[in-house]
């Protein structure tokens, strides 16, 4: 069963500068995450992407359709002073990545995620030194240490924020390599996702495609495109 949402009851929706940070306010009171913090933002433009989020709900608010919000609570009330474990549970996504277990057939699938996916190996090993071995079929491979280690330090330069909104570009997408591309300019979003999707999309090619299957790829690309907005604007 659902839970059940709660009902709108603020009229006005604003941001409001706090110190170097800013807040979004709620009929003059600020937001607060889940632990009751204040919910503070690094820019006004963040800001006033959340207060848009918090402004769009009509008569119940609906956590489904605030990813921003949500990216923003998880930042400030399951990453912070907790970043090392974060970043190192990326890197374990990182060890099993999407990118690096191929098929060995049939020829056309394997061509079309050699020509996607070899690209963005060559990427990452040329800009953070992380060399990625490649496997076929089912077999498992094994990441050297050295290049996970060189994951880990790419990731070093994020803060809370943008942790955890990597985090959902590698839940959502499968590939923690593909994810830093995106936050790195090195892919749009759309490319990013598509990247993603080599194998669905063959396998939708070659059988058509299921609408409520689609219907749930489209909700997660929502979920994924803000995700990556959520980064561009924090820098």
């Amino acid at each position: 069963m659902q839970p059940e949402l709660r009902k709108r009851v603020y009229k006005s929706v604003l941001t409001e500068p706090r110190g170097d940070e800013y807040v979004v306010l709620l009929d003059g009171r600020p937001v607060r995450t889940p632990s009751k913090s204040v919910l503070s933002l690094p820019n006004v433009e963040l800001a006033s992407e959340l207060a848009q989020e918090w402004d769009s709900q009509v008569d119940v608010i609906d956590p489904a359709t605030m990813t921003m919000t949500k990216i923003a609570n998880t930042a400030i009330d399951g990453v912070t002073n907790k970043e090392d474990e974060v970043r190192a549970e990326l890197v374990k996504f990182a060890s099993n990545d999407l990118l690096c277990y191929r098929a060995d057939h049939p020829q056309e699938l394997v061509e079309r995620q050699k020509l996607v996916w070899d690209p963005l190996l060559t990427w990452v090993a040329t800009t953070y030194g992380a060399e990625f071995r490649q496997t076929a079929g089912i077999m498992p491979v094994t990441q050297a240490e050295d290049t996970l280690d060189a994951f880990d330090k790419a990731l070093a330069i994020e803060n809370a924020l943008g942790l955890a909104a990597l985090h959902v570009l590698v839940t959502l997408s499968g590939s923690a390599v593909l994810a830093l591309a995106v936050r790195h300019g090195h892919l749009s979003p759309h490319d990013g996702w598509t990247a993603a999707h080599v194998d669905e999309d063959w396998q939708i090619a070659q059988w058509g495609e299921d609408a409520e299957a689609q219907e749930r790829r489209d909700k997660r690309w929502a979920e994924f495109r803000t995700a990556a907005r959520f980064l561009e604007l924090i820098g």
